[in-house]
């Protein structure tokens, strides 16, 4: 009677203190509330008077056990301190598996390589490769946004004309308003190394029908092809 009387109370705290280390920190009333009882009916073993003192000694002994070995989840984001790899996360912000906010997702600018402006709205003088005023105050525009391109783009001016005219007078037509842009725009500011080539394409290269008036507004043009 004597061995079962030892050997009881200590296999009954040890079951006690078993079931509380699966339990969190923050569970530690529910731990001491199982020990209370399961320390009364070891004080009851022994003897009646000793079922208040059993209780009160197995609720400290169960507590203290489930704070010390119990897990818990101190940062409150779903995922608990034995696995937290970032503890301390700030409420309400979400966590991946291992409690850490997730990286962030950087975007990468994308860079257009080649790029083409098309100058369709300067209109020259007639017959003439000479800037209007108003041509220039449409250049000026254009030059400001060539200046803020990296040093490194390179620059290409082409001409073009419709096909009224023969087509060895539209080609040098061609070339002298593409240099005539060219100009303008180093004058301006843009850097002469910039520009890697200057020419015309007289009528040779159509964009639209030049048997109407339209047609023919929209084939003379003047193009500059960007490459970053």
């Amino acid at each position: 009677m004597s061995i079962v009387r030892t050997a009881l109370p200590l296999v009954l705290l040890t079951s006690v203190l078993t079931g509380c280390a699966g339990l969190q920190k923050t569970d530690w009333p529910t731990c001491a509330a199982v020990g209370g009882v399961g320390g009364a009916a070891l004080g009851a073993i022994e003897s009646s008077s000793w079922a208040g003192w059993g209780a009160l000694l197995g609720a400290g002994m169960a507590a203290g056990y489930c704070w010390a070995h119990g897990d818990g989840d101190e940062d409150g984001d779903g995922v608990l301190d034995s696995r937290d790899k970032c503890p301390g996360t700030p409420r309400g912000v979400q966590v991946d598996a291992n409690g850490c906010p997730p990286a962030p997702v950087v975007e990468e600018a994308v860079v257009v390589k080649e790029e083409v402006i098309v100058i369709r709205d300067v209109r020259f003088e007639f017959d003439s490769a000479r800037l209007t005023p108003a041509d220039k105050e449409r250049l000026d525009t254009i030059a400001t946004r060539l200046k803020n391109e990296a040093p490194t783009a390179r620059l290409s001016v082409t001409g073009h004309t419709d096909s009224v005219g023969r087509d060895d007078y539209n080609q040098q037509l061609s070339e002298q308003r593409a240099q005539s842009v060219t100009d303008y725009l180093v004058s301006s500011g843009v850097p002469q190394a910039s520009f890697v080539s200057v020419q015309g394409a007289g009528e040779s290269q159509p964009e639209a029908d030049n048997a109407t008036a339209d047609g023919r507004a929209m084939n003379r043009r003047v193009e500059i092809r960007i490459q970053r």
